[in-house]
């Protein structure tokens, strides 16, 4: 690998690492201050809620400037989220705001992986970044979970800075503040990602020019015998496992008895698993079988299912990590290919942003859903029975989606195909 992708695997880490951290002290400030379960699951939504409205312009945005400036702005936006939940903002209204700097970071976080290396590496590139944001997700979820804990946050709260009173007396409040500095440490990685050649593509004044474009962008990425099918199996399995890590939560709590704290760490095995199942994949698949993976999202489906016969912890740790492993040997080569694709069609920035829109418009509404079910009563056994259902019928119909495509249009999907196996656009 370049040296330049190792900055922008440490960057990622950090700041992957204070948003899954935010997470977790965001649900505790809401537990602690009275208020209902359904606000608590509302924060997934709530954080995908800008990768919705803003994806026609955060790509374009993305391709306007070198990427790692782009990074360094987003990155600074999730602070003024972070400093909105401890200084009295809504917690909601805050980690929206969280989720409007993540908005605009994805797509130069991916984006600058087409123009930096080759498509004979994108397959290896991206298992290792999502094997780091798993790592970080895992440690970020573990993280969260003893920084509101009773042994951090004690430490956190009896620690006075001399004539400075910032008002903070519950333990989220104090984790929320620690994880300023992670923020500002991905910042300065920012700015050492290097410049690559790829031409800068300026905003237009007016940035509604740009809704025209983002719409033929998503068409012709969903019109593409390879695109759609990556394009599918990435938006649903981002909108299940994104509402998913509440979920875990939910049911630890449920079905094993369990704190805040002590179901961070399952979200965590979770993690782990998924780490292993992105890294394994990077080094067994190439890009042109990413297909190949998709029997594995049925599987998975059921295997959600089969979380609500879990009782014990013992049986629960092996079982979810069997879960995340599928999840990310199915995931890496599928994003992969979705990128491939979008980079030869439209440019790596737009490209990442259509497919940030059909992610996290999936995470808003299946977070949505599950938000308002709970407030009308769904336990989290009924929600991942509902969730396990969804992916298998779906993965089964995506399946039949590509085999249809393969019968009907072999000479364009083998073209693509041959596409793939080159290191050009």
């Amino acid at each position: 690998m370049k040296r330049g992708f190792y900055t922008i695997m440490s960057a990622q880490f950090f700041s992957s690492l204070a948003d899954n951290a935010l997470f977790v002290a965001a649900v505790e400030l809401l537990r602690t201050s009275g208020a209902p379960e359904w606000q608590r699951a509302a924060l997934v939504p709530m954080f995908a809620l800008f990768y919705v409205v803003l994806a026609p312009f955060v790509g374009a945005f993305a391709d306007s400037m070198p990427k790692g400036k782009v990074m360094f702005i987003s990155n600074a936006i999730k602070v003024v989220g972070c400093l909105m939940m401890l200084f009295g903002h809504h917690p909601l209204l805050a980690y929206a705001v969280v989720g409007l700097g993540a908005a605009a970071y994805s797509p130069a976080k991916y984006g600058i992986l087409t123009e930096l290396l080759p498509a004979s590496q994108l397959v290896r590139a991206n298992g290792w970044i999502e094997g780091l944001t798993i790592a970080s997700i895992i440690l970020g979820v573990l993280l969260g979970g003893q920084l509101v804990g009773p042994h951090l946050s004690g430490v956190l709260l009896d620690f006075d800075m001399p004539g400075v009173d910032l008002g903070i007396d519950l333990p989220a409040e104090a984790a929320i503040l620690s994880l300023v500095p992670i923020y500002a440490l991905a910042a300065w990685f920012n700015l050492r990602i290097p410049r690559t050649s790829a031409e800068l593509r300026p905003m237009p004044r007016n940035p509604l020019e740009l809704l025209p474009d983002f719409w033929s962008c998503n068409n012709r990425l969903w019109k593409d015998k390879l695109g759609q099918i990556s394009l599918s199996t990435t938006t649903l399995f981002w909108g299940v496992s994104g509402n998913l890590r509440y979920i875990v939560l939910a049911w630890s709590a449920a079905a094993l008895g369990y704190s805040t704290t002590q179901a961070s760490a399952l979200v965590g095995v979770v993690a782990i698993g998924t780490a292993a199942g992105a890294v394994l994949a990077s080094v067994q698949m190439k890009l042109e079988g990413a297909t190949k993976v998709i029997p594995l999202g049925i599987a998975m489906g059921l295997l959600v299912i089969l979380m609500n016969v879990i009782d014990t912890l013992w049986m629960a740790i092996p079982f979810l990590i069997i879960l995340g492993g599928l999840g990310g040997f199915l995931v890496v080569p599928m994003n992969a290919l979705l990128q491939h694709r979008g980079a030869n069609l439209m440019g790596s920035g737009r490209s990442i942003a259509v497919q940030n829109f059909n992610e996290q418009a999936c995470i808003l509404a299946l977070g949505a859903f599950y938000s308002l079910s709970t407030k009308f009563g769904l336990s989290a056994f009924g929600a991942i029975t509902v969730f396990g259902i969804v992916v298998a019928g779906t993965m089964w119909l995506i399946g039949r989606w590509h085999k249809r495509n393969c019968k009907d249009h072999p000479e364009e999907v083998n073209r693509l195909l041959e596409i793939a196996k080159r290191d050009c656009h």
